[in-house]
């Protein structure tokens, strides 16, 4: 069992490089808070982020900042309906030796970085969003039956666009469970569109500090494992998991009238590893109830599948995974 004091000091010292990396992103992103804590959150936890929203709202110069604060290669593949998976991950080629002879070399593609930008990834084809399945869940490429691992820390944060329907092709269940969080990219209120215009066009480019760089990252997962989860918390995660399922005893009315099916067991790990990141953050060394309720919508929202009814309500699934949040009961 860790040291308290020792444990509080490392809290201490988290809780300083989150508020220094999110001023140095927020130099650069106007508003956006929440998304870009979200961002924050799942990276440290070492998960994958989803961002949806309409154009032009910064999604894309978030991850490149990122990127530049956290001193990490970084990558972007602009996904359209004729990108191939070997366009991805890479493929084997044929070169001469020095010695004439023939032989099979592995290429690698643009997925060998760190942070990998995957933009507007609901427009190339279900066969090449595939590409990413094993690299996402595994930190792992496999070609011609070779296993290639990529550096740690790795990242896919990719880009979708709401509106555009033609020319895209939803994202199956099983590479939505591999994101983290999928978070919703709100616009801009006013007030922030004046801020935007101020410093992108009115004003001198800032640069980003350098904040953190791969090794911390890594450092700070660890510091992670040791948070303190009671077991009335982990129990309050797998309940609120159990709630989006219609057949499970936790559900409430809405979730077994509008919903085919819940969230699967990684939105119970998810759910666990930023709530502990939050805590850090607060520079506390335990978990709250509030802590594993603040990115329920995030973790929930892109899985929970509605059924026919509820897609002719029009059923808004965050607001359901909000209300859940509210009405599972913290204990038992």
């Amino acid at each position: 069992m860790p040291d308290p004091a020792e444990l509080q000091t490392e809290a201490s010292q988290f809780r300083e490089d989150f508020v220094r990396l999110r001023e140095a992103v927020g130099q650069i992103i106007v508003g956006q808070q929440r998304v870009v804590e979200g961002a924050l959150t799942a990276i440290i936890a070492g998960g994958n982020v989803l961002l949806e929203g309409v154009p032009g709202l910064g999604k894309t110069e978030l991850v490149k900042t990122l990127a530049r604060a956290l001193d990490l290669e970084f990558r972007r593949i602009q996904f359209t309906p004729d990108l191939m998976p070997a366009d991805i991950v890479g493929t084997n080629v044929m070169s001469t030796g020095p010695d004439g002879r023939y032989s099979f070399e592995f290429r690698r593609g643009p997925i060998f970085t760190q942070i990998l930008l995957a933009d507007e990834i609901n427009r190339a084809t279900p066969k090449t969003q595939s590409a990413l399945l094993e690299t996402m869940q595994e930190g792992s490429v496999t070609a011609a039956g070779h296993t290639h691992m990529l550096v740690q820390p790795f990242f896919v944060l990719a880009t979708q666009n709401p509106l555009e329907q033609e020319g895209t092709y939803p994202l199956p269940e099983a590479q939505l469970d591999r994101f983290m969080f999928k978070i919703d990219v709100p616009f801009l209120n006013r007030a922030e569109l004046n801020e935007v215009v101020l410093r992108t066009t009115l004003t001198r480019h800032v640069e980003v500090p350098k904040i953190l760089d791969g090794a911390r990252i890594l450092e700070l997962r660890t510091i992670l494992e040791k948070v303190v989860v009671a077991d009335p918390l982990r129990d309050y995660a797998v309940r609120l998991v159990l709630a989006t399922h219609p057949a499970a005893e936790e559900s409430g009315e809405s979730v077994r009238r509008f919903v085919k099916w819940g969230a699967s067991p990684r939105a119970v790990q998810a759910l666990i590893r930023a709530a502990r990141v939050r805590a850090l953050a607060e520079g506390r060394a335990h978990v709250a109830f509030e802590d594993i309720r603040h990115f329920a919508p995030e973790v929930l929202g892109h899985r929970v599948l509605l059924n026919y009814d509820g897609l002719a309500e029009n059923l808004s699934v965050p607001a359901l995974v909000a209300e859940l949040a509210k009405t599972v009961p913290e204990t038992v």
